[in-house]
């Protein structure tokens, strides 16, 4: 299994929306508002690298209203 972060950035007023749509992402155990530079987190476990480029590009950045995403990996 691979676990990766996956740090969202948000438009104006839809961090609260996208919350439960990026919770909604096969693969995403948490996710989490947070402050800083960006909007949100979320911690995914998937079973591979590929699946969390999948992830990432195909749920998470098609969510109406996500600005820009980075991903860590954690190598453990």
């Amino acid at each position: 299994m691979v676990i990766s972060y996956v740090l969202i950035k948000a438009n104006t007023g839809e961090a609260d929306r996208l919350l439960e749509a990026v919770k909604a992402c096969d693969g995403v155990e948490q996710a989490y508002i947070i402050a800083g530079d960006v909007d949100l987190i979320a911690k995914a476990e998937v079973a591979s690298t590929a699946a969390v480029k999948e992830l990432v590009a195909d749920c998470i950045q098609s969510i109406d209203g996500v600005a820009d995403t980075t991903t860590y990996i954690a190598m453990t």
